[in-house]
């Protein structure tokens, strides 16, 4: 059993700069078949975008989404974790603040991203959660 968040994380990324439209960030996801994207300056990371952030925070807003940046729908105060930290502080760190995901950083750039379906999979593959996780997209 993996141990270490390195293991398991996924460290394909895909990254916008914080003045990309929401509506470019929602296309992307769509066209990449993901749920998150990292908001970084350069080399730093700024922040992280879900799909629940663009339509919580960009499109119940009201407003053109084309005209609204992704600065405005991420989460900037982030919890992160190394890739060399244990896989239990990754999952003790979700349940503190509440997050599904966490951004995966090191020398203060990030390196990958850890999903509470990552867990689930690694930790019971055979739970309903690991279940869904592992299923293929019905998209």
């Amino acid at each position: 059993m993996a141990q270490h968040v390195r293991d398991i994380m996924t460290s394909q990324l895909v990254t916008v700069g914080p003045q990309t439209s929401v509506t470019a960030v929602a296309r992307t996801m769509r066209d990449q078949n993901i749920g998150v994207v990292l908001v970084t300056d350069g080399d730093e990371l700024r922040g992280l975008v879900s799909d629940r952030d663009l339509v919580v925070r960009a499109l119940a807003e009201g407003g053109a989404p084309e005209e609204k940046t992704v600065a405005s729908a991420c989460s900037g105060d982030l919890v992160t974790v190394t890739p060399d930290d244990d896989l239990d502080r990754a999952v003790e760190l979700m349940r503190e603040h509440s997050v599904r995901r966490l951004p995966v950083v090191e020398h203060g750039r990030p390196v990958g991203i850890v999903s509470l379906g990552d867990m689930a999979i690694e930790r019971d593959e055979r739970s309903a959660l690991g279940d869904v996780s592992a299923a293929r997209s019905n998209q």
